[in-house]
């Protein structure tokens, strides 16, 4: 296949906000969580990059009326309605333009690594943005870890929804997203001088939010899977309709959070 530029999942499809929604069901508990765990807490200034509206509007709970949260992402368009005090929302592209601050005591990415070619100039740039004793956390997916949407393959059926699957991540490194990548997190952190590096991995199986990412995922999707020849719309009707049946053991590739501490 050719190479295509640009996001696979793009957000100005249909589908997007169903996207979003199935996502933050699944991963916003753990990426709460872990922002609980640094301390979030008032008055307090965020940088969020590649920004979703639920995590940004927690942490503008947290912070309160005497912190700051900068939520950033290229598209700024679904983080209009974020965009009051103490959200300032800007127009950014994490690796290619400097931070939209300093001084931040957090700075949050979850998702926004995989689609930087340069990886370890995006880190330093987050790092930069710190203040001495500031936090980073970076969540990315690793679906080399875990590639399989059924991983009880006993079945013709979950036989096709592996095989659409890696027509998926087939489409996915087309477009050069380097997929292993949440692996890397704890060994890139060191390498950018933050200390006190830590990392886990949250991996959902059997859960309605991971059914309902599936079937919004192959719908955006399905287009490509069909031109490229690694699907027929005859198999992804029939998948889509395994899925909303509940018939299917659906997971995730694991989500891996990693942290640290600027010295």
């Amino acid at each position: 296949m050719m190479r295509t530029d640009g996001y696979l999942l793009d957000n100005r499809q249909t589908e997007a906000a169903e996207h979003f929604s199935a996502f933050a069901a699944l991963f916003d508990p753990t990426t709460f969580r872990h922002l609980e765990a640094l301390g979030v807490g008032s008055g307090w200034r965020c940088w969020e990059v590649g920004a979703g509206t639920t995590v940004v509007s927690w942490l503008a709970k947290k912070v309160g009326p005497t912190g700051r949260v900068v939520a950033t992402d290229t598209d700024t368009s679904r983080l209009a309605s974020a965009a009051r005090p103490p959200v300032e929302v800007r127009a950014h592209e994490l690796g290619a333009k400097e931070p939209p601050g300093e001084g931040f005591d957090l700075v949050h990415a979850r998702l926004a690594l995989v689609h930087v070619s340069d990886r370890e100039r995006a880190l330093r740039s987050m790092v930069q943005a710190l203040r001495p004793g500031g936090r980073l956390l970076v969540e990315d997916a690793d679906p080399s870890l875990q590639p399989l949407p059924c991983p009880d393959e006993y079945g013709p059926d979950q036989q096709l929804a592996n095989r659409l699957r890696q027509g998926f991540r087939s489409l996915l490194a087309d477009r050069g997203t380097d997929l292993p990548c949440g692996r890397t997190l704890p060994r890139l952190l060191r390498e950018a001088g933050l200390a006190r590096v830590q990392a886990d991995a949250y991996f959902p199986l059997t859960s309605p939010a991971c059914a309902a990412l599936e079937s919004v995922t192959i719908r955006q999707i399905r287009d490509q899977l069909v031109t490229a020849g690694l699907a027929t719309d005859q198999e992804i009707d029939r998948h889509l309709g395994n899925v909303t049946s509940g018939a299917l053991d659906l997971t995730t590739a694991p989500m891996i959070s990693a942290w640290g501490r600027k010295q």
